[in-house]
Formats: structure tokens, sequence, C-alpha cells
């Protein structure tokens, strides 16, 4: 199904809630604003299979903007908000963006886009004069474009070099912009979301999952609640305000939810819930047993990646029997290897790929032919880099992360990035970035450096260090900790023993927890 779809049945049901504002927006409205989109990237001569990119807030005007780009057969790019501006440009410039689409709250990052990309043209919504994206588009027709064809996002997962990647996959064989998709079966069937569904969605659509789910929800027909930001007691509000259904969190989440007084939680009715998907990080087993007692057996996880190459599942009953897996695959089939890409026995850790499904579309690392390359094993099975094991019933079990990488609230955070910046102060002489435990978000970034001179170890060098990282990276990659080391452990060859950085740094977090 589709939105347009959607809006000839029930053009008056809501199909987006702003949730603090309460702004509703129809199917028939976010019919006419998709419409809209589409004819204003044709109108700039933005042709099928070319890319634009959405770089804003959890805004009115998101999914009008995305579902224009799909149903124009575009490429659409979702660039993180909290980026900085030579993080969005090099995204721009890499996935070959004709248009960026923004908001006049990213005003001053915007401007300065425009100046390290100027060839790359730009609009704003709320925002005024030539720049102004509501005035562009009051100028389209609302009816649907002459060549319409189903349009595919393409998002930005970052790679071992640091840099972001974007993963792309082809524009779907099928162009009916309202053709079926393997997450509407999986939303359906496993999750049991329905057209009647009151989804709530608390976290950035740029993220892979909120904007696909959010808009499985719309092919489906239901009503999706945008949370402008997150807040634990007014997700909890508008459980109860709006009767939400079903809802996609991520581990932080839940932890600063359970962290409100008691009387707070106990006044919220939040019995409408059937549905509390999780996903994006590894959620504590003493977290999920308090939700589940919270909530009741209504939580689901999944694991699964932007790639789009396997999906695995588990129910709260199955969880509670196992706890802390991440459940049997869905799509694909598991194959858990060894360092030669062969099978390993049910029980022994390897790294985890999926033998892709007949109907699996194969990614790509755009213009990163090594990384995807790199993806797949000698027998076409594709990996997102995850360590682990399977039990006898086929249960999945993640025992490390893709390359160390570091997720932190639930946001992947690459450490090499950090790295390569670190190493380029003139008194930096090697620098680790790992991801340490952290009660409230999981990890936090924690950079181990080794300076040049022992002697200048210490607050000031730190402080200088934070001043000199924090206009070339967003807020969620800022170490919050920096200390210093006379030498790292690296191998002679060069290659950094991260593990033993990370095994110290969990060891004496747990000696702190076991003291309180």
């Amino acid at each position: 199904m589709h939105p347009s779809v959607h809006a000839k049945a029930n053009p008056d049901k809501p199909a987006i809630i702003m949730g603090a504002s309460g702004e509703t927006i129809s199917y028939a409205e976010l019919d006419r604003r998709s419409n809209q989109v589409a004819q204003l990237v044709r109108s700039k001569g933005i042709k099928v299979g070319e890319t634009i990119a959405v770089c804003m807030e959890n805004h009115p005007w998101y999914f009008g903007v995305t579902w224009g780009a799909q149903r124009a057969g575009l490429h659409y790019v979702c660039v993180s908000s909290r980026l900085t501006a030579p993080e969005i440009a090099y995204i721009l410039e890499d996935s070959g963006a004709k248009l960026l689409i923004g908001s006049a709250y990213l005003s001053h990052t915007l401007d300065e886009v425009a100046r390290l990309v100027p060839g790359i043209a730009q609009l704003r919504f709320d925002g005024p004069g030539a720049l102004s994206a509501e005035d562009a588009l009051a100028a389209q027709p609302v009816t649907p474009i002459a060549d319409e064809r189903a349009g595919v996002d393409m998002l930005y997962s970052s790679g071992t070099t640091g840099k972001p990647k974007g993963v792309k996959i082809p524009l779907p064989e099928d162009p009916d912009i309202a053709q079926m998709n393997s997450l509407v079966g999986l939303a359906n069937m496993a999750f049991g979301i329905q057209p009647g569904a009151i989804y709530l969605s608390p976290a950035p659509l740029y993220h892979a999952a909120p904007l696909r789910w959010c808009m499985t929800v719309h092919k489906l027909g239901g009503t999706v609640v945008v949370m402008e930001r997150f807040e634990p007691e007014a997700a909890l509000q508008m459980i109860e305000k709006y009767k939400v259904t079903d809802s996609q969190w991520v581990p932080t989440h839940f932890v600063r939810m359970l962290k409100l007084p008691d009387d707070v939680r106990a006044k919220y009715d939040v019995s409408s819930l059937k549905c509390a998907i999780h996903a994006a990080a590894p959620c504590p087993v003493p977290v999920k047993h308090a939700m589940i007692d919270w909530w009741g057996p209504v939580l689901y996880e999944y694991y699964a990646g932007t790639e789009g190459n396997g999906f695995t599942f588990i129910t709260s009953q199955e969880w509670l029997e196992r706890p802390g897996s991440v459940g049997r695959a869905l799509t694909g089939i598991v194959r858990v290897c060894d360092e030669n890409g062969d099978e390993v026995p049910r029980g022994t850790e390897g790294q985890i790929f999926f033998e892709p499904a007949e109907d699996t579309v194969p990614f790509e690392y755009h213009n990163d032919p090594v990384k995807t390359a790199e993806s797949r094993n000698k027998h076409g099975w594709t990996s997102l880099g995850d360590v682990g094991y399977q039990d006898e019933e086929g249960y999945v079990f993640l025992t490390d992360r893709k390359s160390f990488m570091i997720i932190s609230g639930g946001v992947n955070i690459y450490p090499q990035e950090i790295e390569n910046l670190l190493v380029l102060h003139p008194k930096v002489a090697d620098a680790a970035v790992i991801g340490a435990p952290d009660p409230d978000f999981g990890e936090r970034v924690v950079a181990v450096v080794q300076p040049a001179n022992m002697a200048e170890a210490g607050p000031d060098l730190a402080d200088e260090l934070t001043a000199y990282l924090r206009p070339q990276l967003s807020g969620v990659k800022m170490p919050r900790q920096i200390d210093f080391r006379e030498q790292l452990p690296r191998e002679l060859t060069g290659k950094l023993y991260k593990r033993l950085l990370r095994d110290e740094y969990k060891a004496a977090y747990e000696a702190a927890q076991a003291a309180q």
C-alpha cells in the first residue's frame, strides 16, 4: 500500500501527529505535500535514480519530503541534524545530492554547508526569501507527476576509515509506488502492527529504524505520533493521550523512563501498548526485565542493520526464557563463521553472517568497493561485523560489536574518525577512542591519548584537545573523557590492541559498580 491509497480511502484520517504541538497532517494532506515535493524536484530537473538530501529536525514536513522523493523515483539521503557543516558537506558530495532540503532551525550550520558546497541547491522550511521551501512548494501542483515510480532511501553508515559510507540499494525493480516490501510483512505478521495502529516514534527521523518503521506504518494506513524530541515523562504522556498501540525505542529510552520517580511512572496509563519494538543497541538484561515487569510482555527485539541483509526477531516470552538473545532469523539464514569464513558448530563464537534469502536486494557501500567486498565472505554471505553465537535452537546471542563501534544512546559512533583528528594535533603522538560502559547511555566516548610529551598530560591538555575537536565533530561524537598514557598497546606491526583498553575500562566499571 501507499499513503496515496489511504488518502483516497480515508482522506481525513491522521497520518502524522506532532506529539508536543499536536499539529495533525491527514492522509489527504500528506498526499498533497508529497505530490508537491515530487513536482518540485522534477521542476528542478532532478530525474529518476538521482539523489536529494534531507537535513532537519523532526519537522511536520519531514514525511512530505521523503514520500515525495519516494514517488519521484529518487534516492533520498536523510542526514543527521546533529552533524557539523563539514560532515554534512561530505555526505552531500559523496552521495551526489542535487538538492538539500533543511529548515531554519539549522540555518547557521546550513549556511556554512552552502559555503562549502555552493553548487548544491538548498531549500529550507520556516526560512525566508529565496530559500523558502514553503514558497517553492506552494507554486507546485498537488497532482501526481507523470513519471511516478518507486524510489528508496540511501542512508549513511560509517566504516573502518571513519568516513560515513552510503548504504545504497538499487531502485525497486517494480516501479509501482504502492508495492509491498519485506518490512511491511514483518510489521504486520511478526509485530502485529495493523492499519488502525497508533505508532509512537520518539527518536530522530534521520535514523534508519525510525524513518523506515514510520513509513511502514504509513504503508499500512496507521497514524504516526512523532516526538519532536524525547523526554521520558512526555513519552508516557503521549502513550496515554493518544492511546498508543505500537512504538519503537532504543535501550537508552528505557533507562531514562525507568529512572523516573515511581509515582510519576505510575500515574500514566500505558495499557494501550501492544508492541514496543527495540533495537539499535544491546539492552542490558536487568533493564529489559524491568521494562517487561512494567509494560508487560509487549517488548519485541530485533537485530538488523541499515544494509538490510538479514533480520532476527524475539518476543518477550522467548527472551524471558533466553535472556540476552536477539532472536532467530526471520529473513536470511544466520551463519556463524570462523576467520576462514567456514561455519562453526552451534554454541561456538564467531562472526555473524547472513546467507541471503532469494528476494534479498544486494547492498553496496557507495563509492567504497573495498568495504563492500569486506562485508562478504567466500560463500557470498554478508556480515555487519558483529560477533556472537547461536544456541542449539538457533537463537542468536551477540558478544561483540563491529570494529569496536561505540553505541551511545542508540547512536552509532565510529572511533576512527575521532582518532584521525586527534593524531593530527601537534601535542598528540598516538590516540585510541573506545566506548566505556555508561549507566545511562550504554557507552560513553573515551579518548586514550599518548602525548608527544608526557609532562604535558593533564587537565589543561584535555581541555585543549576538547576545544580542538569541538568545531570538527558533532556533539554526540565528542569524547566525554580524555585519559593519558605513556604508550598505547600496539603490536610491532602497528596493530592497536583496542580490546585490551576496552576490557580495562569495563573491568574498572564493574569493580566500581560492585563496590557501591
